[in-house]
């Protein structure tokens, strides 16, 4: 019987129209848009100016602290304006937007095709590379890879836990690099095993992508028990940490504690190929995969794309923006957002473009909870919903603090089931924002 997480989730329409597109390069754009705040943490500081020449691959912000990370030109040419513009959260954030000018890589950058599995013996050397190289959590939580490599004293790693799950709808780019990239995907665990000192690893991948896990398992065939390719039940949200973990390897992450407290460190698998490029080709991460989808696009693809791209030139090489299109979405349908321009730039965090015609995206009337219990029956944290939206519309928010509202991990799971139509995530995210200002305000009066 094929394994999945225990608690809540639900099964929405894979609706996986790009699964069969193999990968497609997208050229450089006339003007890359390099936003400084790509990651959690502090944004990283600006080393160009106005009128500087660049090469692709050369940082242009270095990161602000330990939790930060660096930023490099996607392409080469000149700084043609540093200042705010607007990224996919609908803010003007600070950013260097560059003209382009051929494509001339930094020096040292290996940008060729040959795959090195050879990996370095020196652990330094490698956690250097990846905290150079800027790697983030490219699944979508951009938190800096370099921190998560520096296991806090006290705690031991024993299991690395790899994301090939893709569980939210539409999004196929996970998919078509386990397909293409399967060699690199292993090189890039087994440098990761060696930095953390960590002799296994398991890649959980979702039993609807047959063909990745039998070439996942073709290529780790050489590493024994080692590197396991482990097959999971279809479910959502699958991919989320907490859920993964207890999906693969039954260990329970207790609230407020993080993945090391039970031994394991997860990575997505775009991260893992990150990591790759970072230790064995110099490269830093200057461009990603992005899956561009919509049941009325004509080309739903899946492309490789310059960090800084604009979203209106990927949906141009997808076809172009179909008639009647409602709603534009970074990411996936249930987790992702939605864009107020097509102008806004690609950025390492952006897994997916997601369009949807204005009968897909019409908001049903919203009407009262019927205390059907719906959404605490399919909340993967064990919240409910029902509770927590009314606590933060109405203000509450030391009873929503009580009511754990900080552990939902906003997957949409509650709206979705909702029969009545409420907005509960929406309400949820407000109130969790809120609590967790005011934590950290509590915490600072210490």
């Amino acid at each position: 019987m094929l394994k999945t997480f225990p608690k809540g989730g639900v099964h929405p329409p894979e609706n996986k129209l790009s699964a069969g597109s193999a990968v497609k390069t997208v050229p450089a754009p006339a003007v890359a848009t390099i936003m400084l705040a790509q990651h959690i943490g502090a944004p990283a500081t600006v080393k160009v100016a106005v009128g500087d020449k660049l090469k692709a691959g050369q940082v242009i912000a270095e990161a602000a602290g330990f939790v930060s990370s660096n930023v490099h030109a996607s392409v080469s040419g000149t700084v043609k304006k540093i200042d705010a513009f607007l990224d996919a959260s609908g803010y003007r954030r600070p950013a260097v937007q560059i003209e382009t000018e051929g494509d001339e890589w930094a020096e040292g950058i290996d940008t060729s095709a040959e795959l090195h599995t050879t990996i370095p013996d020196s652990v330094e050397d490698i956690i250097r590379k990846i905290t150079a190289a800027g790697i983030v959590g490219l699944g979508g939580a951009t938190f800096p890879t370099h921190v998560k490599l520096a296991v806090p004293q006290g705690k031991h790693a024993d299991l690395i836990v790899v994301n090939g799950v893709e569980c939210e709808p539409y999004l196929t780019c996970d998919h078509r690099l386990m397909l293409e990239k399967g060699h690199e995907i292993i090189t890039g665990i087994r440098i990761l095993m060696k930095a953390l000192n960590v002799q296994r690893a398991i890649i959980g991948i979702e039993n609807n992508k047959p063909d990745a896990v039998a070439f996942m398992r073709q290529c780790a065939a050489a590493y024994g028990a080692t590197v396991e390719i482990c097959p999971l039940r279809v479910k959502y949200p699958q991919g989320g940490e907490k859920q993964l973990i207890k999906a693969v390897v039954g260990r329970e992450i207790p609230t407020a504690r993080i993945p090391v407290d039970v031994g394991v460190v997860p990575f997505n698998v775009a991260t893992v190929f990150a990591v790759y490029e970072a230790v064995q080709k110099n490269k830093p991460v200057v461009e990603r995969l992005v899956t561009v989808t919509g049941k009325r696009l004509a080309q739903p693809s899946n492309f490789r794309v310059r960090i800084g791209t604009p979203l209106s030139t990927l949906i141009e090489a997808a076809g172009g923006l179909p008639d009647g299109t409602g709603k534009i979405i970074s990411g996936g349908p249930m987790m992702g957002k939605a864009v107020v321009s097509t102008d806004i730039p690609t950025t390492k965090g952006c897994s997916g473009i997601l369009l949807m015609d204005e009968r897909e995206t019409a908001r049903r009337q919203v009407r009262n909870c019927i205390r059907c219990a719906k959404c605490v029956f399919v909340c993967p944290m064990g919240l409910e919903p029902c509770l927590l939206m009314p606590l933060a519309e109405q203000l509450l928010f030391d009873r929503a603090e009580q009511e754990k509202i900080v552990n939902c991990i906003e997957c949409g799971s509650c709206s979705y089931t909702c029969p009545s139509s409420r907005p509960l995530l929406d309400y949820i995210r407000l109130g969790k924002a809120k609590v967790m200002y005011n934590m950290k305000t509590r915490a600072l009066k210490k």
